[in-house]
């Protein structure tokens, strides 16, 4: 049973008679609890309603297109509350977080539902056996799963969760169910690393083709770590071992299934100091936004760009200097593309600069864990010329502050009044950008 907020006029629902404040209880004899449920049963094209309006029940009946929407909106998008982690992982990020953040930061979630709507990766030790049924039968595909380990007593002993390892057994079962696996591996040194590490991999390749790819990415450490389970960064040379691993289990990978399955973020490769991947290597970029061939992929788009660098030129003004705050790890690579672009482009003046996260530590490289205090601090006494670009990672989903809470407004003013734009990492829009050209 979920609360109708409103009901859009004409729709659908709104012709049958359903208003605002009504009580949803069930589609077509379905007991509705949340929008998976209401997903799901929605697509029937003969949809009986069953609903409540104060202490009445009743019902109503129309016909509809197989994903026509009905005019329904509730509370929230999950149509009840998220789910709260229940680990207490030793490599936890929001553990390393310092107090005094919004409320927001704080919260961990780990929601099977968000999985499949938003791509969150989820440890499966919320879920019951009912749980996974439910997946199946509503073939919720694919699930993105935070594994880290299969090795059930390491795992328990990583994620502080006494369900940690006898969960693993679900991926057994939306494998044979046929329902795609998308995992990541968050990878401690001396805890799941080395022999561990083959160990996954083995143990989820068995899955293939249920598993889709699998991301090995290295523990982030702020410097806020006090009481908290002692782990160390990879060294260069240990990140360019970890490479080397997981590209030979990869390549056996390639030859039997026809994909490699398992990729390094791009972060290790920054780490060893190593070149990225080509494109083909990537294949389709399944783990992207995990941070898996992004850098390769906007350079792909960049250089792809360059080749229609005359259809922008016409809007191009000439001189232009432009400034670009980004983290350390992607500093020498968008330092590469400016200069490409300089190289292309007369009367263009780029200047990149490299911010360090004093606020996490130094440590921290990504560019979506900046601040805007750092960013305003450190280029206080910057030439930043006609405008600031910076990565659109460092603002929040809705793009309108800082992990600080500082809007590009604030920063704006703190800089002098010079314009600030944020830029995905898209090597299109970024080309466009930095000639000035928004529209």
């Amino acid at each position: 049973m979920v609360k109708i907020k409103a009901v859009t006029p004409h729709g659908s629902a709104a012709c049958a008679g359903v208003h605002g404040g009504d009580e949803l209880l069930a589609i077509n004899g379905h007991k509705i609890n949340d929008v998976l449920d209401y997903r799901f049963y929605l697509t029937d094209t003969a949809v009986r309603l069953s609903l409540r309006r104060g202490s009445e029940e009743y019902a109503v009946r129309f016909t509809k297109g197989e994903y026509d929407d009905i005019g329904l909106e509730f509370e929230t998008p999950l149509m009840d509350k998220k789910h709260i982690c229940a680990n207490r992982c030793v490599f936890c990020f929001i553990d390393q977080m310092p107090k005094g953040m919004r409320e927001s930061l704080y919260f961990k979630d780990d929601d099977d539902r968000l999985s499949f709507l938003h791509g969150n990766y989820v440890t499966l030790t919320n879920l019951k056996d009912a749980d996974i049924e439910r997946l199946i039968t509503m073939h919720i595909s694919p699930v993105n799963v935070s594994v880290h380990t299969t090795n059930p007593a390491l795992r328990v002993k990583m994620m502080k969760n006494k369900r940690a390892g006898e969960v693993l057994s679900y991926l057994g079962r939306l494998a044979d169910a046929g329902i795609a696996l998308c995992t990541q591996i968050v990878l401690c040194k001396g805890l799941n690393d080395g022999a561990e590490l083959d160990r996954s991999m083995r143990d989820l390749a068995a899955y293939s083709p249920s598993l889709r790819s699998c991301a090995i990415v290295p523990v982030g450490l702020t410097k806020h770590r006090e009481k908290l389970y002692p782990l160390e960064l990879f060294t260069p040379e240990e990140s360019a071992g970890v490479i080397e691993q997981v590209t030979k289990f990869g390549d056996e990978c390639l030859k039997k299934y026809g994909t490699r399955l398992f990729y390094c973020s791009d972060e290790f490769y920054v780490r060893a100091g190593l070149p990225l991947p080509s494109e083909d290597y990537y294949e389709d970029y399944s783990q992207i936004e995990n941070g898996v061939g992004m850098l390769t992929s906007m350079r792909a788009e960049f250089d792809f760009e360059l080749d229609y660098l005359d259809e922008y030129l016409p809007d191009f003004h000439a001189p232009r200097v432009v400034s670009i705050a980004t983290g350390a790890a992607a500093f020498d690579h968008i330092s590469s593309l400016c200069k490409a672009l300089e190289a292309r482009v007369d009367g263009l003046t780029v200047h990149v600069y490299r911010i360090v996260n004093h606020f996490f530590g130094e440590s921290v490289t990504v560019a979506g864990l900046l601040t805007g205090k750092d960013v305003s601090e450190q280029l206080a006494d910057k030439a930043l010329g006609d405008e600031l670009l910076f990565p659109a990672v460092m603002l929040r989903a809705d793009g309108d502050v800082f992990l600080d809470d500082m809007t590009p407004d604030e920063l704006s003013r703190k800089l002098g009044n010079v314009p600030v734009r944020a830029s995905k990492s898209d090597g299109a829009e970024f080309v466009k950008l930095v000639l000035g050209i928004h529209a």
